[in-house]
């Protein structure tokens, strides 16, 4: 623990738990199964899988690796919330590039329709059939080919673990660039296609800026090679960026090179808490001028969202009530200096009133026990019966204004309103529960959620993309002029339209 110099008392208490999102298929066994909050649609122009069709898979992959067991097949075919069932008959796991453009190259010459789908963690229904298409699944894609200690590049199949990477490069003492909650069964490749944000985006950004190189291969089967591991290649346009956030609809990632980043060796996580949230944004305001180049996470919830894991996961949180918490992570490789940095910075909170109590872990058992408050929560709120997820960026001003709106607007037709996210990036989390599907509910939430977030110049996705359940959205954010024009790269790059259909584009 660090030694604190001023008068105020940090509590230190323990927090019992582990990672959330252990593995989609033990929540589909033990929840009960939400009706569908999709929006209708209508099937495709594609034809229906066919006893000849399978033929050809299993002469491709064997039997072992094409899934027809109807109860294998309920996996691939729900939705991590339960809010949606595909029809699937067949899902495929492919082990290589080359597989999967065999597979494409017939599919898209039968007009056979096809659904990548990676750790299916996703919450805007991006990675399970919405009809009977077919699920081409990545987990057998799942070695890393190449580490390079000399300049931190990763280069790894797209079916690998977030987790397993994570451990890969900790050994080679570096730190891969996004971290999740979901880290344990969510795959490289999804996080990839749906340019998934996280916890670390404050301090390392986007995918986008740190992907080097990928392959991908496109609808008729054409292997696209974009592999590059030089952090300076200006040669042309940087086609690996269409592919990054697509959800698969422009091709499908199959490797990747990922720059990382050397691990510190000194790190520190505070959870403090707050009265107002205007304190809480004074506290962010105050991290980010103190601490600018040891932040790597700052995060918050509110005492709903906390209320969530005390009642169903039988948490704690490691302080006094209050309204809001704060969580800052901090990163360096001298402890004495860290120390220093974040006593200052606590001092200064505390001396002009943002923060009433908090406590501080440095070893990795208490550090792992704090995060679990934070990472817990969409797990706890599975236990609430069924669940409204919104993934929002707003400016600051707004952040938690976007939660006080909806909780008067809902009342009492829910069971829980809460907020939570990404402070350090303006992310916010605003989830609402009933024991079951309501869709009066649905309905005062959405089309109003995104429609208020717009017009306080937001995103109606920071971090999920827009799957099928924001497809009808889509034009609340991009102008018709580039949503026609990404038809027309759809349109281009699979005419027959067999990648991921019905996701995305309106």
């Amino acid at each position: 623990m660090f030694p604190l110099t001023s008068s105020y008392n940090f509590i230190k208490r323990s927090v019992v738990g582990q990672c959330a999102f252990q593995k989609t298929k033990f929540f589909i066994q033990h929840f009960k199964f939400q009706q569908s909050t999709f929006s209708s649609t209508n099937r495709g122009n594609f034809k229906t899988a066919t006893s000849k069709d399978v033929d050809f898979f299993l002469s491709l992959l064997g039997k072992s690796r094409t899934i027809q067991d109807v109860d294998e097949l309920k996996v691939h075919n729900t939705d991590w919330l339960k809010s949606h069932q595909g029809k699937s008959p067949l899902v495929l796991r492919p082990k290589t590039t080359e597989e999967i453009s065999e597979i494409l190259q017939y599919c898209n010459k039968e007009k056979l329709a096809v659904c990548p789908q990676g750790g299916n963690t996703g919450l805007v229904g991006g990675s399970i059939p919405i009809y009977d298409e077919i699920v081409l699944s990545m987990n057998l894609m799942n070695e890393i080919l190449h580490f390079d200690e000399n300049t931190g590049v990763l280069q790894c199949q797209s079916g690998c673990i977030l987790e397993s990477l994570e451990s890969y490069a900790n050994e080679k003492n570096f730190t891969v660039p996004v971290d999740l909650g979901a880290k344990g069964s969510c795959q490289i490749g999804g996080n990839l296609s749906t340019n998934a944000g996280g916890l670390r985006f404050v301090k390392y950004g986007s995918l986008h800026g740190n992907v080097l190189g990928l392959k991908a291969v496109c609808a008729n089967g054409e292997i696209l090679d974009c592999m590059n591991t030089m952090r300076k290649n200006n040669t042309g346009y940087d086609l690996k960026h269409m592919f990054i956030g697509s959800e698969g609809t422009l091709g499908i990632i199959t490797e990747a090179a990922i720059l990382c980043y050397p691990k510190s060796s000194q790190t520190a996580v505070a959870f403090l808490g707050c009265n107002t949230f205007e304190q809480v944004l004074k506290t962010a305001q105050i991290v980010r001028r103190q601490l600018p180049e040891l932040l790597s996470s700052l995060e918050m919830l509110d005492n709903e969202a906390a209320d969530t894991l005390r009642d169903n996961l039988k948490l704690t949180v490691p302080i006094s009530k209050h309204p809001f918490y704060v969580l800052v992570e901090i990163s360096g490789s001298d402890s004495e200096y860290n120390e220093k940095k974040l006593n200052e910075c606590l001092n200064l909170l505390m001396e002009e009133n943002h923060i009433s109590d908090g406590t501080i872990a440095t070893d990795s058992t208490r550090m792992k026990a704090l995060w679990s408050v934070r990472e817990r929560i969409t797990e706890a709120l599975l236990h609430e019966g069924c669940g409204y997820k919104y993934d929002i960026s707003l400016p600051l001003k707004h952040f938690y204004n976007l939660v006080k709106v909806m909780r008067r607007r809902l009342g009492t037709k829910v069971t829980r309103c809460v907020g939570y996210g990404h402070l350090g990036d303006g992310n916010v989390h605003f989830n609402a529960t009933t024991k079951e599907f309501d869709l009066e509910v649905l309905n005062l939430i959405e089309p109003f959620i995104y429609e208020w977030t717009v017009q306080r110049k937001g995103s109606i996705s920071a971090e999920h993309g827009i799957g099928y359940k924001k497809t009808k959205y889509l034009c609340l954010n991009q102008t018709d002029a580039a949503i026609g024009l990404m038809k027309s790269l759809k349109r281009l790059m699979d005419p027959n339209g067999i990648l991921n259909p019905y996701k995305v584009l309106p």
